[in-house]
């Protein structure tokens, strides 16, 4: 039987969408399933919820069960999945987006690179390191699916400090066609299965290399069709670097307004309005999702109805393909093996994978064209400095990360950055280990 051990259980609607995803796929339908969380409250939610999908969706096959030890819930899994948030929206998250503006730092997500990531980042590892030697004990082969942010920084910590096998899943390359159809105008023009295309990079700067339409280019199309949009729509900053870069990138425009030099300038703050950059969208969320759960927890927990649809979520493709051998393909987040061969070896890219009984296995991509290289480069810098800061726990890799972070030194003075780090990790307290 296989087993598939949930860590941050509590994230009701996302354990939602990827365990209600395993119970509609056959090979998994069996599954033990086992819940953890430090939220013994929302741990309890999430299992009554997901009981009523094994009840209604998959007729009562899996068997569920929450655990308040880790371990215990760990031991034996085949497939663990990372779903956590340390320190949370408060006080964590909003001391992220708080004190870097005091120092005049404007931030949209925070969350993936940048000085929210960097802390973010710094603040999850050490958990992270944790689960690992609970896995190395209980469960060794298991695969650890990292849906966690920062991908990149986490995945990359995971895959260096630790033995155990891990991927990083994100969605952004699934919709990333799609969000392009829909912000050109053209997405009930075309039907998507006449298209074929390619996409490769670092998570949330991946690019859409290339784009088929029944074996002719149609990037043409595409930049002609972007031409002629003007600002500010919803999608501006990536039509903004598709313009200037020549490529269209996985990830929202939100998050690349914060991963370049280029948009977020108190010298310019009319780009704000130009590109439509909605600085603190991420804490307007948080609040959002804090509220929307009041009323969602009858509809989600509550209801004994409730019935599920295969998500596009990549996990439950991953475990029905290991365990059955039937194979797929997804966009996995693994070392650089000689996989984009004009980024650093053993940095954190995002490619495609065979995923089979052999387990995942990224493919060559070779060269990205050299302008979308040196974009990543400048975002690798901050994640391999940060997985370097937290697996040494010197300070001066902390401060080194923030330097390099192109949002942060375009607008602040090396020592305004090292103050503020400074008071970041004063502000974060027992929530990061101690640093020399």
């Amino acid at each position: 039987m296989v087993k598939i051990c949930f860590i941050g259980a509590g994230s009701t609607i996302f354990a939602k969408n990827v365990l209600g995803d395993a119970m509609l796929t056959p090979s998994l339908q069996d599954a033990e399933i086992a819940l953890y969380d430090i939220d013994e409250k929302r741990l309890k939610e999430s299992e009554l919820m997901l009981q009523t999908i094994n009840k209604n969706s998959n007729q009562s096959r899996a068997k569920i069960q929450s655990f308040s030890d880790r371990k215990e819930a760990l031991k034996d899994a085949n497939f663990v999945i990372n779903a956590i948030q340390v320190g949370g929206y408060k006080p964590s998250t909003v001391i992220d987006f708080e004190i870097p503006k005091k120092y005049g730092l404007q931030q949209t997500i925070g969350d993936t690179t940048g000085i929210g990531g960097i802390f973010r980042g710094l603040r999850t590892l050490p958990v992270m390191f944790e689960f690992a030697k609970d896995m190395e004990e209980v469960c060794p082969d298991a695969w650890l699916l990292n849906y966690t942010n920062p991908m990149a920084i986490l995945t990359m910590g995971m895959l260096k400090a630790t033995k155990i096998k891990t991927v990083g899943l994100c969605h952004s390359v699934q919709v990333c066609v799609p969000e392009l159809f829909e912000h050109l105008g053209i997405k009930d023009q075309y039907n998507l299965d006449e298209f074929q295309w390619k996409i490769a990079g670092i998570n949330h700067m991946a690019w859409l290399l290339e784009i088929n339409r029944n074996g002719k280019d149609f990037y043409p199309e595409i930049r002609s069709l972007a031409s002629k949009i003007a600002n500010p729509h919803k999608d501006s900053v990536r039509f903004e670097l598709m313009k200037h870069f020549g490529y269209y990138v996985t990830e929202s425009s939100e998050h690349n307004a914060e991963y370049h030099p280029y948009f977020i300038k108190k010298n310019y703050p009319e780009l704000i309005d130009q590109l439509q950059i909605p600085i603190d969208e991420y804490l307007r969320r948080c609040v959002d999702q804090i509220e929307r759960w009041e009323t969602q927890r009858d509809e989600i927990v509550n209801d004994g109805s409730l019935e599920h649809t295969r998500s596009r979520e990549y996990a439950s493709y991953i475990m029905g393909a290991i365990t059955t051998g039937t194979p797929t393909v997804i966009a996995g987040n693994v070392l650089n093996k000689g996989l984009i061969t004009n980024l650093p070896e053993n940095c954190c890219v995002e490619v495609p994978c065979l995923v089979d009984k052999n387990g995942v296995q990224p493919t060559y991509v070779g060269d990205l064209p050299t302008q979308l290289a040196a974009l990543d480069r400048t975002n690798i810098n901050v994640q391999e400095l940060t997985v370097e800061a937290a697996m040494t726990l010197e300070k001066d890799k902390i401060y080194q990360a923030a330097l390099m972070d192109p949002h942060a030194n375009s607008e602040l003075s090396i020592s305004e950055i090292k103050a503020m780090v400074d008071e970041l990790i004063a502000a974060h307290g027992d929530y990061l280990p101690a640093y020399k």
